[in-house]
């Protein structure tokens, strides 16, 4: 099915024609009580079956006994085909919030997922008449994007090369959409902004992966910390020999880099020894 403009008579003419037949019917029928009145007025009745109106931003899909005969889009009052069905459908921008989705990473780690789809319909006749319920449908494949996209990646990378669900928000975004839009052509949708709107470790898992995370965030200030320390430590000696302040030998020097290493890198304060001298 694709959707296809329907001509039809503005409102207001229509009224009038309407109108028209069923006053001339009455009076011919009340002058000469000839059957033609009744005729005339019966018709003016039957084209009044056909008066529809359309507000802003919908869609009316009419169907004569069964069959498509097109959608009007312009909105006010119109006049199309007598007995006929309207169908309306919503041409607005919506929202869809997914619920709290519990899937596997592609590492298999649990986790917790959930996203919010802006989508209309921009093909009338697809989807009233290509799936059944497409709110529904709507619905249902973008959970099932979601959870698709979701087993891809990993929740986060811990270092490696690639794409992570938590760092790589815009290039999971434009996935998911994608992803979304080839599923809910058929529906005759078109999805504006897909995003992730929760994302989280599963709670079995949650205080593990925290504590990983901790450990990462140790390690990555541990060696920042080394990292300056060595420079510190190998400044200070430069400058001691430079400007000739004393003169240390190969373990003496070890001995002063050992201390201002661990003075540095230690978490307590370093304690002040002070050398007084040999008591006899």
């Amino acid at each position: 099915m694709r959707e296809k403009p329907l001509s039809a008579v503005n409102g207001f003419v229509g009224l009038a024609i309407i109108l028209a037949l069923i006053g001339l019917g009455a009076g011919v029928l009340g002058t000469t009580g000839n059957g033609v009145g009744i005729v005339l007025m019966a018709l003016g009745l039957l084209l009044a079956s056909g008066i529809v109106m359309v507000q802003p931003n919908e869609a009316k899909a009419v169907v004569f006994f069964g069959r498509y005969l097109g959608t009007i889009r312009e909105n006010g009052l119109h006049l199309t085909y007598p007995l006929t069905t309207r169908k309306r459908v919503s041409l607005r921008i919506r929202n869809f919030t997914s619920a709290k989705l519990k899937v596997n990473d592609v590492e298999g780690n649990p986790i917790e997922i959930a996203a919010v789809i802006a989508f209309r319909v921009v093909d009338s006749a697809k989807a009233l008449f290509d799936v059944d319920e497409y709110e529904r449908f709507v619905e249902i494949q973008s959970e099932a994007a979601i959870r698709n996209i979701a087993s891809r990646y990993p929740y986060d990378l811990f270092d490696q090369e690639g794409i992570s669900l938590r760092s790589h928000t815009e290039e999971v975004a434009a996935e998911l959409k994608a992803d979304l839009q080839e599923r809910l052509a058929v529906a005759g949708v078109e999805v504006l902004e897909a995003r992730l709107t929760h994302l989280a470790y599963a709670a079995e898992i949650a205080g593990a992966m925290l504590q990983r995370q901790q450990a990462k965030a140790i390690v990555a200030a541990r060696e920042k910390i080394v990292e300056g320390a060595v420079g510190m430590v190998q400044m200070a000696l430069e400058k001691l020999e430079r400007e000739g302040i004393i003169a240390l030998d190969e373990e003496k020097k070890a001995t002063m880099v050992n201390n201002l290493m661990v003075a540095i890198v230690a978490e307590r304060p370093a304690q002040p020894v002070i050398h007084t001298g040999t008591i006899y």
